[in-house]
């Protein structure tokens, strides 16, 4: 059995017993607390509890239960009825969210993409759109109120492979909570989490435009480039990624994002056509350029993953003017592993404690 499967198998039972544990927190979680009650009996447990609930007295390795003392955990079934609503506000700071979309076989990634924020300072304003319970509950166990989970939860159990049904079903519900969050009246960027940050973006989101962008072609452009939004390519659309998009809650942006949404609805994932959520942003992007205010972001400071992975050349001769880098051009999770790892990007081993998840 390869050793992809063993993890998938182990985290779908971790799922299974997140969602089957109404309280994840129990007084069990400490190693010697079966050996404890054996010593002392029902009457030593007894007197323990008491203590606990009388004095607060908590012994090494155990945890008060939700609630006696006004402690920061909060029940599972308070993060199940937690909703965008309540979550944006929290997390949002000076009218400005972050967001991203992760599901549990990503939440290595999440925390390597955390930690890059945490350098720039600007990780408290992060809302992860949790895919499944076992990712709101591992985020909020740990980062109280930064993890929201939008029903109906997609089947995202395991990493889905780009071009899947499962891949589409995922990355679809995107603009739906994107236009929520405009709705509510707060700018918003998204980022996928195969991304890190090597600087701090949002000076570069000059002016006030609508939608900000990257350019997905690797090809090599001139530091001085447009940054209207490129030309049509071969299939007679723009190759802008979908994934690192920034928007103020004009009208334009929330017409936009109405635009991709009914675009996905017209272009549904089908084993002959096997969609994605990117070509049908980019036609929402074609169809609304001349009522809304874009701006392509200068790709020396963004650049594709096809074109920083590939071209040593020209990152050589762009040194230090990187911001943020995205994994893509390639599939897979293990392989995406190792390029950060190769590219001294992967920094969850040596630097899991930046993160405000920790170690995970």
């Amino acid at each position: 059995m390869s050793s992809i499967h063993q993890r998938q198998q182990l985290q779908q039972q971790h799922q299974q017993h997140l969602l089957s544990d109404s309280y994840p927190i129990a007084l069990r979680s400490s190693p010697n607390w079966g050996t404890s009650i054996s010593v002392f009996g029902r009457t030593g447990l007894l007197v323990l509890l008491t203590l606990v609930v009388v004095l607060g007295v908590v012994l090494p390795g155990m945890r008060a239960p939700d609630g006696l003392f006004g402690g920061s955990k909060v029940s599972v079934s308070k993060w199940r009825e937690y909703t965008l609503e309540e979550a944006v506000p929290f997390a949002a700071k000076n009218g400005t969210l972050i967001v991203c979309a992760v599901s549990q076989p990503y939440l290595p990634f999440l925390n390597n993409w955390l930690i890059s924020i945490s350098r720039q300072k600007h990780q408290d304003k992060v809302l992860v759109i949790a895919e499944d319970y076992a990712t709101l509950y591992a985020v909020n166990d740990r980062w109280p109120g930064h993890a929201v989970l939008v029903p109906p939860a997609p089947d995202a159990q395991v990493a889905h492979k780009f071009g899947s049904q499962g891949f589409f079903n995922f990355t679809s519900r995107r603009p739906r909570h994107l236009l929520y969050i405009l709705e509510l009246g707060y700018n918003v960027m998204y980022n996928d989490v195969d991304m890190v940050w090597l600087a701090d973006p949002f000076p570069y989101l000059r002016g006030d435009h609508d939608v900000y962008f990257t350019d997905d072609m690797t090809a090599v452009k001139p530091l001085n480039h447009s940054h209207d939004l490129p030309p049509p390519g071969k299939k007679g659309r723009t190759y802008i990624c979908s994934c690192m998009i920034f928007m103020r809650p004009t009208d334009g942006a929330k017409l936009v994002m109405k635009e991709w949404i009914e675009e996905l609805q017209a272009q549904p994932w089908s084993n002959a056509k096997k969609s994605n959520d990117q070509p049908a942003f980019n036609w929402a992007l074609n169809r609304t350029a001349a009522q809304v205010d874009l701006y392509l972001l200068p790709q020396v400071a963004f650049p594709t993953g096809g074109l920083y992975f590939k071209n040593q050349t020209w990152v050589q001769e762009t040194k230090g003017l990187h911001v943020i880098i995205h994994n893509n051009y390639i599939t897979g999770f293990e392989k995406k592993i190792k390029r950060f790892r190769d590219f001294g990007l992967w920094l969850v081993d040596d630097y899991a404690l930046e993160s405000p998840l920790g170690r995970i």
